[in-house]
């Protein structure tokens, strides 16, 4: 891997799953989200990635989020999870090789293959025991592996689940690069109750490659800033922008969730500036974040004096 100075930032993209379920002219929600999206119109998903990708993210992470077997099983879809994989691996090839046309110029990015929560977001009660998480993560890894530059396993809840994907994606020979989401409460606890402090100490002591928060308030980010810096590890953000994720229970849609009208593209840039400055090098969008928000933090951040960079 390339040496890349503190001046360097890894841009990802922003909300995916989300973005494309705002686009879709489906008159609601399904509880596999933008998976279900993508069977029915793939061409949405093509055109969010290419917007991304001209926003300046360089690191595009495959429409997966859903696709777990248990999930999918859950909603009648069980026999579509090898298919649901290689459409997404098809759709942001296809994107990435029709941006460079569009755009005449290269491409240089990183494809990242998505590890979510198993069985549910945010629940950590949800979550499966450690081997059933371990075999599941591996699972996933092997069927993405050959379309995928790197791995983010992303919204973990909870430090069991954080220590399968850890674990799994170590035994595969992959880079390991943990996103947790955060309590709303603003206490720098995972929203299983367990502490933030002890999850890093636990997957760095591990061999984790990077942590960050993810799919939390930037508030959350903010605050978690000290215990990431103190870590020694490679870290970041990528926030969400819900008023809050409270009415989404296993098996429900996320139309049950509001976007904040309070975090236009300018504020949400003040806030990847001040992470920036605490040291984080991996910075982008999760969930009512949009090409919008990360073209404006790509180029406040740019004007900075940071540099673009690939994750790996």
């Amino acid at each position: 891997m390339e040496f890349r100075g503190m001046t360097d930032i890894t841009f990802l993209d922003g909300g995916l799953g989300q973005e494309i379920n705002n686009r879709s002219t489906q008159d609601s929600a399904h509880p596999l989200w933008s998976v279900k999206v993508m069977f029915e119109e793939p061409d949405i998903v093509i055109a969010t990635h290419k917007d991304f990708i001209r926003a300046g993210a360089r690191v595009i992470t495959m429409n997966n989020y859903t696709a777990t077997i248990p999930r999918m099983t859950r909603h009648g879809f069980g026999d579509q999870f090898h298919a649901a994989h290689q459409l997404a691996a098809e759709l942001v090839n296809k994107a990435i090789h029709q941006a460079q046309t569009e755009f005449d110029q290269e491409i240089d990015v990183n494809i990242a293959g998505c590890l979510p929560p198993i069985a549910a977001s945010y629940v950590a009660s949800a979550a499966l025991n450690y081997d059933d998480s371990y075999d599941q993560y591996s699972q996933l890894i092997e069927i993405q592996a050959q379309h995928v530059d790197v791995f983010l396993a992303e919204t973990i809840s909870n430090i069991t689940e954080a220590k399968a994907a850890l674990a799994a994606l170590k035994a595969a020979g992959q880079k390991c690069f943990i996103g947790l989401t955060l309590s709303d409460d603003l206490s720098n606890s995972l929203r299983s109750g367990e502490s933030l402090e002890a999850a890093i100490d636990q997957l760095g002591s591990e061999g984790v490659d990077g942590v960050c928060v993810n799919c939390s308030f930037p508030e959350a980010v903010d605050t978690a800033l000290p215990l990431l810096a103190a870590s020694g590890l490679r870290f970041g953000g990528y926030a969400n922008g819900f008023t809050s994720i409270e009415g989404l229970a296993p098996g429900t849609t996320v139309d049950n969730l509001e976007a904040r009208q309070d975090l236009p593209p300018a504020a949400y840039a003040r806030h990847a500036l001040g992470w920036a400055e605490a040291g984080a090098t991996i910075i982008g969008g999760c969930c009512e974040i949009s090409p919008e928000h990360i073209a404006f933090l790509h180029k406040s951040l740019c004007d900075a004096g940071y540099n673009p960079a690939k994750l790996v």
